[in-house]
């Protein structure tokens, strides 16, 4: 099932902005002129073979790296991340590692605490908040890693294949905190992931990198009658097509 599509009140200004991204490392182009837009409330799936730049792009927004040319305009102060291999300190408990995400907000301890409990109960977990990471099953480590990213209520969140090596039942739940944050909270999202699963339940809309280079973009609900040859080889798993050719 696809996801409900987000409506964009006529008038609205995008979270996030990139206009004609360009990043390279020697000679090798990463980047080539990529722009898009996401509005509040709004998920946009980046998608296409591995190696093509996805996310760089994530790491561009996020300021973990610069872009060599080109803007990103952010119309939102609060931006989360939810890193592919949930990126947790296997010294810090489950709180500990969440709490970690406030440590220059400048709120209390309580302040803090309540915060955080808040977050584990929205993924479920509050149990869990004293155990430490190895300690955890994989789907668990990513539910901890959501809870981290939107303790701070971000308006902006980027996920790095969030669903990832996990079984179909937690990949359904990680998608439906994905949804309850932008249908529910307006935040808006970038997901790089390519997982059919993914895309269908949460994106509204889709970009599709090779080489660097958007090849395709479009409405989520387009995917399975649009004949652009690589939005067609990438859902359809053929061997035979323009990635591959």
């Amino acid at each position: 099932m696809q996801a409900e599509l987000c409506e964009i009140p006529q008038g609205q200004l995008p979270s996030l902005e990139a206009r004609n991204i360009n990043k390279a490392y020697g000679k090798k182009v990463i980047l080539k002129n990529v722009s898009f837009s996401v509005y509040p409330g709004e998920t946009l799936a980046v998608i296409g073979p591995s190696g093509v730049g996805k996310s760089t792009i994530l790491k561009i927004i996020s300021g973990l790296q610069t872009a060599d040319s080109g803007k990103i305009t952010l119309r939102e102060e609060k931006l989360g991340m939810v890193f592919q291999y949930s990126a947790l300190l296997n010294s810090y408990s489950v709180s500990e590692n969440i709490a970690f995400a406030l440590h220059d907000s400048g709120l209390g301890k309580d302040e803090i605490e309540n915060l955080v409990h808040e977050s584990l109960e929205i993924v479920g977990l509050e149990e869990f908040h004293n155990a430490m990471p190895d300690e955890l099953s994989g789907g668990q480590q990513k539910r901890v890693s959501f809870a981290r990213a939107i303790v701070n209520d971000p308006q902006i969140i980027l996920y790095d294949e969030p669903t990832a090596g996990l079984d179909p039942i937690n990949s359904t739940l990680l998608e439906d905190y994905m949804n309850k944050l932008s249908r529910k909270e307006g935040t808006a999202g970038i997901v790089v992931t390519h997982q059919h699963s993914t895309i269908r339940n949460t994106a509204d809309k889709i970009i599709c990198l090779f080489k660097g280079e958007i090849v395709w973009q479009g409405r989520t609900r387009d995917i399975d009658t649009d004949d652009n040859p690589y939005i067609r080889q990438f859902i359809d798993g053929k061997t035979k097509g323009p990635f591959t050719d």
